[in-house]
């Protein structure tokens, strides 16, 4: 499933987006210890939190800073599996800050992957394609992204 992404102005948008984003600040800022309390500073509901937590971001000013992508993947047990995954976010510009893969049951490993995306050469979109088409890759999603 491809996602499409927009900018547009703040200005047009329900004030529950921009309070989303206000309570994952503090709970990231560690103002708050928890989930209840961002939420009762922010003004929002539990529920508005959850639903929408990982689909509203703000735009980065500084096109320089370092843009990170989590991403699950769950990788067929076959020799070279990984290699390949990781080629192919190299090649695209993408660089691995992060790598845990799990023991195979079944003959699947469940790998977490962390990346700095600011210089990559394709959209994330592009890359989940890519990874996807992979005959070794059994499923990719995206955890979450800053």
């Amino acid at each position: 499933m491809e996602k499409d992404y927009l900018i547009v102005s703040r200005k047009i948008l329900p004030d529950y987006l921009d309070q989303v984003i206000q309570a994952r600040d503090l709970l990231s800022s560690h103002e708050v210890s928890s989930v209840t309390e961002a939420v009762k500073k922010a003004g929002i509901s539990r529920s508005t939190f959850y639903k929408y937590k990982d689909y509203v971001y703000r735009a980065e000013e500084d096109l320089g800073s370092t843009r990170k992508a989590v991403f699950s993947l769950l990788l067929r047990h076959e020799a070279g599996s990984l290699s390949e995954v990781l080629t192919a976010v190299s090649e695209h510009g993408g660089s691995v800050l992060t790598i845990s893969q799990s023991l195979p049951v079944a003959g699947k490993a469940s790998v977490l992957l962390a990346l700095d995306i600011s210089s990559m050469s394709c959209s994330l979109e592009e890359l989940m394609k890519l990874l996807k088409s992979m005959k070794s890759v059994c499923s990719v999603h995206l955890d979450s992204m800053e």
